[in-house]
């Protein structure tokens, strides 16, 4: 028997391809790669915990990626959980929080484009032999297929797939002024009173640069009072997201999240919180608006903090997850006519302001 060295770059291609993605012209280490390297383990895994899925990725990719960063990974499996692939939910009776598989569902864009959610068990296809000569279309963190607009959806029904309606996927909060929001989140503060330190605790700092969200992440000091949001350690899973009232730097009152569910994810009360927070101090947080050179004539819109899910959603459904533009946290990119609801929703919402590509 002869063995042959194969280099890790051939591995790496054949890894690709494995996942169904077209090996010479995606990259191990590629959004679309590391989303379906993702799902493929949490087909098999699920339920299981966010460390779980992420260290067997991790063990699976490392030795044919040097440059494999834990972060990445992490990153692209949030973009599991917003787009709804993957779900994030509270065990009864428990703080712990599991992630299952998504069902299978799609929702319409536009006429003919459908964007595909969910994972079905053991890796197999979400779209299965009633529709095996449709094409995948992986776009960073989403997938989605170009179907006859007159028969789409039938297809995708019979291929054993749920309709969400754009209405459903990008449900918002009710629109309500930031000091409303802080007003409320001030009365559940008054039942929860609690002083003490708590161990562990970081905090988002308003005090720090507000278009480098990483460096915004600070320990609780003296000069801390009022209201902030941040994440708590706690002994098995990832740090629970929280609002805290603080005085001095010392907790005054916790409030893990979210408050009054089970599905929603924490991180979603507590970036439209700390929306809240920054429109109320005066220094909203802000996009920027970057024309699109080619002839589709779309524009950018770069992002600095991240956003709850339901706005993300939103920007999926009306454009497209782009590469991200200068010192920003992630990037889409909208068609001329969605640009206005765009901005209207974002400032309604969660109370933003856009600013100009030289800012």
């Amino acid at each position: 028997m002869t063995v042959q060295r194969i280099e890790r770059a051939e591995v790496a291609a054949r890894a690709v391809a494995i996942l169904g993605l077209d090996h010479e012209v995606i990259d191990l280490l590629s959004t679309e790669a590391l989303c379906a390297s993702l799902r493929r383990t949490a087909s098999f895994l699920c339920p299981a915990s966010p460390r779980q899925i992420v260290d067997t990725v991790m063990n699976a990719l490392a030795p044919l990626a040097e440059d494999l960063d834990r972060d990445t990974v992490v990153e692209a499996l949030d973009a599991l959980l917003m787009s709804g692939d993957l779900l994030e939910l509270r065990q009864p009776g428990e703080r712990t929080r599991l992630l299952f598989l998504g069902p299978p569902s799609f929702v319409e864009k536009q006429p003919g484009e459908y964007m595909l959610l969910g994972v079905r068990p053991r890796n197999i296809a979400l779209v299965d032999q009633v529709a095996e000569d449709v094409e995948v279309i992986h776009d960073g963190h989403t997938r989605s297929v170009l179907l006859d607009p007159t028969t789409g959806q039938e297809t995708l029904i019979a291929a054993g797939l749920h309709r969400i309606s754009k209405e459903q996927w990008t449900k918002a909060p009710r629109i309500e002024p930031a000091a409303q929001v802080l007003d409320h989140l001030r009365k559940q503060f008054a039942a929860e009173r609690a002083p003490g330190v708590v161990t562990g605790l970081t905090i988002i700092d308003p005090s720090r640069p507000m278009h480098f969200y990483k460096g915004r992440w600070n320990e609780p000091a003296e000069e801390h009072t009022g209201i902030f949001t941040g994440r708590r350690p706690q002994a098995y899973g990832a740090p629970i997201w929280c609002a805290i009232e603080m005085a001095g730097g010392v907790p005054q009152s916790v409030l893990d999240l979210p408050v009054n569910s089970s599905i929603a994810p924490g991180w979603d009360e507590a970036r439209r919180i700390q929306a809240a927070l920054d429109a109320e101090r005066g220094t909203p947080q802000t996009f920027r608006r970057r024309r699109d050179g080619s002839p589709t004539g779309g524009t950018f819109l770069d992002f600095f903090a991240p956003l709850p899910t339901w706005a993300e959603r939103y920007l999926a459904i009306s454009g497209w997850s782009a590469p991200k533009g200068p010192k920003s946290l992630f990037t889409y990119c909208l068609p001329a006519g969605a640009i206005d609801d765009a901005e209207q929703f974002l400032s309604n919402s969660l109370w933003m302001t856009s600013i100009k590509e030289d800012q």
